[in-house]
């Protein structure tokens, strides 16, 4: 009994932080820069935080772009971790999640793509609603209560940004964080001489 107290104190917790979060963002207006961030390093430093856990998919990080983002660092390191959280959730062991960064002249993508069971397409549009658990039987077992994506959905329109989700049941998902061109820093190309 004394176990399950703790399991539930801590879940409690879980969810008072997410909240407290959300709430955070949603009154919060847009946000101001903390400078450009190198973003192939913060997906590896979070794709390094994972390596520890037993039993998960591999992670591989690609990069096709050396741009920056100018955004709040750490609100974009919690994009990164909750869609990596429900990737590693949903992805079996034998499975692959890719964390990818690329720009275009029109803005830059951050993705986490995974080969796990996928979301039916009826359920994509409310993924980012508060509380909303696609099994919900599962999610309450391994620690999913609903508020992750909706805090993604809140900091990427801190950052004028947009979340787009593609996923077939069975086949694996992506989550494209697409971010506008204004954000991004693309350094300048040293002249070989």
């Amino acid at each position: 009994p004394v176990e399950q107290m703790r399991r539930q104190a801590a879940r409690m917790r879980q969810i008072l932080s997410e909240m407290l979060e959300l709430s955070r963002l949603e009154s919060a207006g847009p946000v101001k820069s903390d400078g450009p961030v190198d973003v192939v390093e913060l997906l590896e430093s979070c794709r390094q935080a994972f390596k520890g856990h037993a039993d998960i998919a591999t992670i591989t990080v690609e990069a096709t772009s050396a741009a920056l983002l100018r955004c709040n660092k750490a609100e974009i390191e919690t994009v990164v971790v909750n869609l990596l959280s429900n990737a590693v959730r949903y992805t079996p062991t034998d499975g692959q999640i890719t964390l990818e960064w690329r720009s275009d002249p029109n803005g830059a993508d951050l993705v986490v793509s995974d080969t796990g069971e996928g979301i039916d397409p009826e359920f994509i549009p409310r993924l980012t609603e508060r509380f909303f658990r696609v099994d919900k039987g599962r999610s309450r077992d391994d620690g999913g209560i609903g508020l992750g994506l909706a805090i993604v959905k809140h900091v990427l329109a801190r950052h004028g940004a947009e979340l787009i989700v593609t996923s077939q049941a069975g086949e694996g998902s992506e989550f494209r964080c697409r971010f506008p061109a204004e954000r991004i820093d693309v350094p300048a190309a040293v002249a070989l001489s």
